[in-house]
Order: structure tokens, then C-alpha cells, then sequence
């Protein structure tokens, strides 16, 4: 490529790449544009200003959007694979006499589905869709009730809120809608949203978060919990590489579900 472009030129042809690829590093752009790596630096720098990438370690994701929350039927039908590798792995970190809080979501219907029957363990969830499904699991599972959220196929709201400020839990697993080094962890309903933080506050152990790799880049609407919040992440192996760097620093511990079981946590 010519060497000639000016910067809004040269972002503009980032922001396309960012856009098919989702994900880019530094070198790469560099090597495309003929250009320095501190030049590319610079124009990821002011990329992120703008809110169209997020600059990870050696590179950039793009920042996508998500405004609306889909229908659950829908979400469930996306990576249904990965959710439930991610669910059984997920599963595996529950401990005899465990108190656990679980949000709504598809992939955490998935861990509720995985999680060992007829054990002394206590499920408290606003998830509908996996206590209409598990059956009889031989445990203790507490809805807080609330207001119901069709999208979501859950309950939320001042009633269930004022249930769950009861309860401490003892782990968190929490599904989100997108993942983010800058925004940390968000979803697209404000009642759910309010649930979620609450859960996060009144556990006493560690937050697990359990999503596949397309959530990493995305920013919905409402911050449920920044990554100092976060002790582990169970995702899938297309979780990008980068990204699990620099969630690492961060002292976050990543599970990856893989087709075998589980891989061991990256340092």
C-alpha cells in the first residue's frame, strides 16, 4: 500500500479492517499500511476516542455495539455449541455446601443444566428458562420472583431485589452480554442489570463469569461489573489470544471449555 495515505485516510482503512476482522494487531497494520508501529499506535489511540476500537496488548478489537437485548430463543440458537462446553466447565468449579447466585442468560442456562444432581449445594437464580427445564436436581434452588422479563425469560425488579439483599452467596456465575478491557462487563436491560450488580455485591467468594468469544469487543448498555471485579472467566477456545493476555495481567483466571473438557487455566 502506498505510503502517502494522510491520517483520516489511514484511519478510515483501520476502521474497514477493524470491521471485517474484529480483531488486529499492531505488527499487521504496520506491515499493511507501510507505516510504523507508533504511527499505527497512534491512530488506535485515537480510533478508541472515538469509541470505534478498544486498544489491546499488541493490537485492537473493534467496539461493537449491542443496543437492544435479542429474544432468548434467539440468543440460544448462537455459538449453542460453545455455551454448553462452557456450561459443563463451568459446572465443574461448584463445590459441596455451595451457596450460588446465577443470572439470566443462555449460556448460565446451560451451566444450571450441567451442574451434578442430588448435591448439598443451593441455586438462587432469576433464570426461568433453566428452572422450567432441570427437572428435580436433587438440590435446593430459590427464585427471588419479581417482575418477569419476557426477552430474557427472567425476573427482575424491586421485589426480587429486596429478596436477594437477604442472601450472601458463596461463587457467582454470571453471563454478560459484552466484555470489554474499558467497559468492562455490560448488558442491554437496565432491571437486569440491577440484578446482576447486586448478586456480584453480596457474594462473598469469587465472580465467574461464563461467556463465548463473541461477547469479547462488544459494549451493551449498562455496566454490571468492571474487570477488578472478575476472578475467572469460562469461555471457549475462540476466545482471541490477545485478549487473554491482557485479562491475565489483570490477575483474571481463564477457563477455556475446549471439545475434550477443559484446558488448563492460562497463567
Amino acid at each position: 500500500m502506498s505510503k502517502t495515505l494522510i491520517p483520516a485516510q489511514r484511519r478510515a482503512w483501520i476502521q474497514e479492517y477493524l470491521a471485517i476482522h474484529k480483531i488486529v494487531r499492531s505488527i499487521e497494520l504496520s506491515d499493511q499500511l507501510a507505516t510504523s508501529e507508533a504511527t499505527i499506535r497512534r491512530d488506535l489511540e485515537w480510533l478508541e476516542s472515538e469509541g470505534i476500537a478498544e486498544r489491546t496488548h499488541g493490537g485492537a478489537i473493534f467496539s461493537q455495539r449491542m443496543l437492544l437485548e435479542t429474544q432468548y430463543f434467539h440468543r440460544a440458537q448462537v455459538h449453542a455449541e460453545e455455551k454448553q462446553k462452557i456450561g459443563m466447565a463451568a459446572a465443574a468449579l461448584v463445590e459441596d455446601g455451595d451457596i450460588i447466585f446465577v443470572n439470566s442468560g443462555t449460556t448460565t442456562t446451560q451451566f444450571i443444566r450441567h451442574l451434578p444432581r442430588n448435591t448439598h449445594i443451593t441455586l438462587i437464580t432469576n433464570n426461568l428458562s433453566a428452572c422450567l427445564e432441570i427437572g428435580e436436581p436433587g438440590f435446593e434452588i430459590l427464585v427471588p420472583g419479581g417482575e418477569y422479563q419476557p426477552r430474557s425469560n427472567s425476573v427482575a425488579g424491586r421485589f426480587a431485589i429486596d429478596n436477594l439483599n437477604q442472601v450472601y452467596a458463596s461463587k457467582a456465575f454470571i453471563g454478560v452480554d459484552g466484555l470489554t478491557l474499558a467497559q468492562g462487563c455490560t448488558v442491554p436491560s437496565n432491571a437486569e442489570a440491577e440484578m446482576d450488580r447486586l448478586m456480584i455485591e453480596r457474594t462473598r467468594g469469587p465472580i465467574i463469569v461464563v461467556t463465548d468469544h463473541s461477547k469479547w469487543g462488544v459494549v451493551s448498555n449498562f455496566e454490571i461489573a468492571k474487570l477488578s471485579q472478575i476472578h475467572k472467566l469460562v469461555t471457549n477456545e475462540g476466545f482471541d489470544p490477545l485478549a487473554c493476555a491482557a485479562l491475565a495481567d489483570l490477575k483474571i483466571e481463564i477457563i477455556m471449555a475446549s471439545k475434550g473438557g477443559v484446558t488448563p487455566p492460562l497463567p
